[in-house]
């Protein structure tokens, strides 16, 4: 029996304010997320980014909460396990994870351990890599393991951006929308502070020589999230037929004062309506399932200022959730070909 281990971001337990804080608390406090000084890292996550944000949070939550399957986020993360767990068969147990939260990667890693799986596969459910992502799920699964008295093997999917069925998956996506009927098309992945994609430069100076550092895909940049989402934005481009004056890549979800990887969705967007733009046709390539930063903050938030600029419609395409050719995708990394 081989084990495969699918691992998300996480969701709070419920939209209530408590449990929501409880998530934003676990979050913030991973030192990959915010890389600062544990001691500051506390007073600003403790003192003050959850005290406040969390009851804002709890009603973006409460939004986008189903009573009937709850989170979607913890709704396509179940179908994706249960899905590739079918696919896969009897000589695979797959369980689910999510990073913060329940199902913890603790108990996951229990079950496996329990069933005496001869080899455990972890496959991060980011694209991108990004070290408060994939690489803080990647040091928790280390961490734990290190106390077992029997290790079985361990591999990892560091990244999957350029996966040409989770290419053609998002592109499928949109063809249902006539991509031809927008005036634009925006690719808005998840944010991080420009301090993280510097200290990923193992060259130490690339980022920093010159703005366009990203507009080509290379063996200096290939660990870069920002590089990898240019390049997943420019491989789905170019399935669609796309020229470059017909897409903007961007990004979303920036926290505090400090300096982010730019451009800034809201920014563009609101660029794009004072040019005349009346509709988009939005891609979020970083999420893997729909969730808060997709379901809400485009078709909500993003849609909400692009019209009051005069804008007409944004449309989302949905992200990959419980689609079969991404469920293909996945079965080829716990294959590990």
């Amino acid at each position: 029996m081989k084990g495969i281990l699918l691992v998300n971001l996480g969701t709070p337990d419920s939209p209530q304010t408590p449990d929501v804080r409880k998530y934003l608390n676990e979050f913030l406090m991973d030192g990959r997320v915010i890389d600062v000084n544990p001691i500051v890292r506390t007073f600003l996550v403790r003192g003050i980014i959850t005290p406040f944000r969390s009851p804002k949070s709890a009603k973006l939550y409460k939004e986008i909460w189903s009573e009937e399957t709850g989170s979607p986020l913890l709704y396509y993360s179940i179908l994706q396990q249960k899905l590739l767990q079918d696919k896969l068969g009897e000589g695979y147990q797959v369980e689910l994870a999510m990073r913060y939260q329940s199902p913890s990667i603790e108990s996951a890693l229990l079950r496996l351990k329990d069933n005496l799986v001869e080899s455990i596969r972890v496959i991060p459910m980011f694209p991108q890599y990004a070290s408060a992502s994939t690489g803080s799920v990647i040091e928790k699964v280390m961490q734990l393991v290190s106390t077992w008295q029997t290790i079985p093997n361990i591999s990892f999917v560091n990244s999957f951006h350029d996966d040409p069925l989770m290419i053609k998956n998002f592109a499928d996506n949109a063809r249902k929308y006539g991509v031809e009927n927008y005036d634009h098309v925006l690719f808005s992945f998840h944010g991080l502070p420009q301090r993280q994609l510097i200290k990923c430069d193992h060259t130490h100076n690339y980022c920093l020589k010159s703005a366009d550092c990203c507009d080509t895909f290379n063996d200096v940049n290939k660990f870069c999230y920002s590089a990898q989402s240019h390049h997943t934005a420019r491989l789905i481009a170019a399935e669609l037929g796309l020229t470059s004056n017909q897409y903007t890549i961007c990004f979303q979800s920036r926290l505090g004062n400090d300096p982010w990887v730019q451009p800034y969705t809201s920014e563009v967007v609101a660029k794009l309506a004072k040019e005349g733009k009346k509709k988009m046709l939005v891609f979020c390539p970083a999420f893997v399932a729909d969730c808060l930063e997709t379901v809400y903050e485009v078709t909500e938030e993003y849609n909400g200022e692009f019209k009051a600029l005069g804008g007409e419609h944004i449309q989302l395409v949905e992200s990959l959730n419980d689609s079969p050719l991404f469920i293909d995708a996945l079965a080829k990394m716990a294959l590990n070909y």
